[in-house]
């Protein structure tokens, strides 16, 4: 098969021809039709991701056809899957009580193991999977990838976001974009902040009731003066302290921070306005991707209208283009996602 690998770290993904993956007994081989390209993705091909080494295979938001079943499989040649980032045993007391996200023997296609930047992959534990919905394409499934459905998570089940309430959103790549549309379709005033004046003009045209370009380090002054004292929900989606602090300080009394852009490698410990959130009696929360069996609702969300998610997707790429999409990651990036379309290209 065709696939790009990481050769070595910050340079070009190899072009390279890799033997076709063997099937796991409790999975499937997919023929992958759509594949995203994340930021997390770029952690691993910095050599920031303790799980990426060279010789790997990227790509974990991935949306394919089975070619192979193994003989625990749940699905059959020819289903046609969404896969979430992070597979859980299923057996552990976490999955069993439907925190599958949070299971200590999580299997990470893409990071840890090969992922979907190539014709084919393994994917074992098939039970993590979901059926492609009829009314979704295979791009789209891709596009909304780990950074939807985290965004999902967050603004549903960590942050419980109300209609009416307002929300901040920190930094408007994948997740940030998401969150602004999921925000709106539960009936929140959504503040989009952000550096690029690019990705602030698309937040509004797709339905921000406000923006705010932190250029100046006082996005938060600004947040205040907009909400009349402060957002009640901040979603911060970047990884970083800069956007972190403002997150916090821009919360109003009893505010909820959730910490949704992954802080690894040299943003792993960051310093933090500890003062912010005592002095507001803050609630902070960790988000990281989405227990499999809530795809069901998000995808009710979407099918039902009140959410076009068609604004994730920025540009179709082949294989080849991966390299670019990564090494953009060092600097602003342009509005919605990449999305590898094309294995031949």
């Amino acid at each position: 098969m065709r696939a790009a690998v990481l050769s070595e770290y910050q340079a070009p993904l190899s072009i390279e021809t890799r033997p076709d993956p063997s099937c796991p007994e409790d999975g499937v081989v997919l023929k992958v039709l759509a594949c995203g390209v994340c930021r997390s993705d770029w952690h691993g091909w910095m050599g920031e991701h303790p799980r990426v080494k060279p010789g790997a295979i990227g790509g974990h938001e991935f949306c394919g056809e089975v070619v192979e079943a193994g003989p625990r499989a749940q699905f059959a040649v020819g289903d046609v899957l969404v896969a979430p980032f992070l597979l859980g045993c299923g057996t552990c007391n976490d999955c069993r009580a439907g925190a599958q996200h949070t299971c200590n023997d999580m299997v990470y296609p893409g990071i840890g193991s090969d992922g979907a930047f190539a014709e084919y992959v393994a994917v074992p534990r098939d039970f993590n999977l979901s059926r492609l919905p009829e009314f979704m394409t295979p791009r789209t499934a891709a596009g909304l990838g780990c950074r939807v459905m985290t965004s999902w998570h967050a603004l549903t089940d960590r942050a419980v976001l109300q209609p009416g309430e307002w929300l901040a959103v920190h930094g408007t790549g994948g997740i940030g974009l998401a969150a602004l549309l999921i925000g709106k379709a539960m009936g929140a005033r959504v503040i989009a902040v952000d550096v690029v004046r690019e990705k602030l003009d698309h937040a509004l045209a797709h339905g921000a009731d406000a923006v705010v370009d932190a250029s100046d380090g006082k996005a938060h002054r600004a947040i205040k003066e907009l909400t009349g004292g402060g957002a009640h929900v901040s979603i911060e989606a970047v990884g970083i302290a800069a956007t972190t602090n403002a997150s916090i300080k821009c919360l109003r009394p009893l505010g909820r921070h959730v910490q949704v852009g992954m802080p690894i490698g040299h943003t792993a410990t960051m310093e933090i306005d500890m003062n912010g959130i005592f002095m507001k009696n803050l609630a902070v929360y960790g988000s990281r991707g989405m227990p499999p069996w809530r795809y069901e609702q998000l995808f009710s969300l979407i099918q039902s209208g009140a959410v076009d998610m068609a604004p994730m997707i920025g540009r179709e790429i082949g294989l080849g283009q991966v390299s670019d999409e990564l090494a953009a990651f060092n600097g602003p990036t342009p509005p919605g996602v990449a999305v590898v379309t094309d294995f031949n290209a």
